[in-house]
């Protein structure tokens, strides 16, 4: 401790004392006690503040999420465990079915058969931590731990979406190309590349917000470490972490959701011009499962991502968050087996009831 006019200061305070001093000397030379006071607690607040940007930058998340509401933590848990349990089984289910049925040895099912690989890693990387979090209710998560989950997230999110886009492509050269089938498609290069495509996406924007400096709240109103809300708790400039974030979406929303929808517009005009009922019904049950599917993801990505930092609501982004992290995985295997007479047979054949299955049809 340094005493100075009979008020005694912290040893950290002495330097800045000592230079401030001259300020509030008069003439002869004294120095106001009350002067001196009021730089002191100006000098401890600075460096107080500063002490705690320090710390800041090492301590853990508080993934808020669902902790408001006290009262519904068991029926939360409960629901959410059981869309995590459905979610695994069924797209295990899916796997399996395909991996063990020869007959779906095709491109289209190989493409499904990684679509369910990556829900299911998908909704790992979150599920179960919420599902921890609720049960303990401890909500922090390690800044490592954060930027790695929000990593997986991004990687797996966006391999979801060029793997629509893929499986759209792949619907209209069968379609609508259906000569040049075998030649034109190339499942394992298009799945390889999308692995790629969507590691080295979410592996830029992960390093640059490991760059970022968290000085206000550490508490994210999410159940996950989604980018928006760890953004807005970002103090550092975020400028060019959001027009990279923006240029990123762009190319890996903007782009397959084009050639969805060019793919669709061409299946939809080869379609018109077939002239039996039942080859459009064919066609339709076809492909009105991955447009059930694509309208899920899509829908809810462009409703929380395709807006400013600053006009992002939590509550709404947690909603939207729920539909395409837990519900769209859970629902995938139903809506491609149920609509599909090839699947629903390959999963009686891997139950052993393939003969029951032939016979009732």
């Amino acid at each position: 401790m340094v005493e100075r006019d009979g008020h005694h200061y912290p040893k950290f305070m002495q330097e800045g004392l000592s230079d401030s001093s001259h300020i509030f000397s008069g003439a002869n030379g004294t120095v106001s006690s009350t002067s001196f006071v009021a730089v002191a607690q100006s000098e401890a607040g600075q460096y107080f503040q500063k002490e705690i940007r320090n710390q800041s930058t090492i301590s853990d998340f508080l993934l808020l999420g669902f902790s408001e509401h006290q009262e519904q933590q068991p029926l939360l848990f409960g629901l959410f465990l059981g869309m995590y349990l459905v979610t695994l089984l069924g797209n295990l289910l899916i796997i399996l079915a395909i991996g063990s049925d020869p007959h779906l040895h095709t491109p289209m099912y190989f493409f499904l058969a990684n679509l369910s690989f990556v829900d299911t890693c998908f909704t790992c990387t979150i599920v179960p931590k919420v599902l921890v979090n609720i049960h303990t209710q401890q909500h922090t998560i390690s800044h490592t731990g954060c930027l790695l989950q929000m990593y997986y997230f991004m990687a797996l999110a966006l391999l979801d979406d060029f793997l629509l886009a893929v499986m759209a492509y792949d619907r209209y050269v069968a379609i609508c190309l259906p000569l040049h089938y075998t030649t034109v498609m190339c499942p394992q290069l298009l799945v390889a590349t999308s692995w790629l495509c969507s590691n080295l996406l979410a592996l830029s924007l992960t390093l640059q917000m490991a760059q970022l400096s968290f000085c206000a709240s550490h508490s994210i109103p999410h159940f996950f470490c989604d980018l928006l809300p760890l953004l807005k708790l970002a103090c550092s400039d975020t400028q060019s972490f959001q027009i990279t974030m923006f240029a990123e979406a762009a190319l890996s929303g903007v782009v397959p959701l084009t050639c969805v929808l060019v793919s669709y517009a061409h299946i939809m005009h080869t379609i018109l011009r077939i002239p039996s009922a039942g080859g459009k019904h064919k066609v339709f049950s076809t492909c009105g499962s991955h447009l059930t599917v694509v309208t899920l993801f899509y829908g809810t990505v462009f409703l929380v991502y395709f807006q400013p930092s600053s006009s992002y609501s939590a509550d709404t982004g947690m909603v939207a968050s729920i539909v395409y992290t837990m519900v769209t995985p859970m629902l995938n295997p139903f809506i491609y087996s149920l609509r599909n007479k090839d699947m629903k047979g390959a999963l009686w054949r891997l139950f052993g009831l393939g003969k029951c299955c032939t016979t009732h049809q």
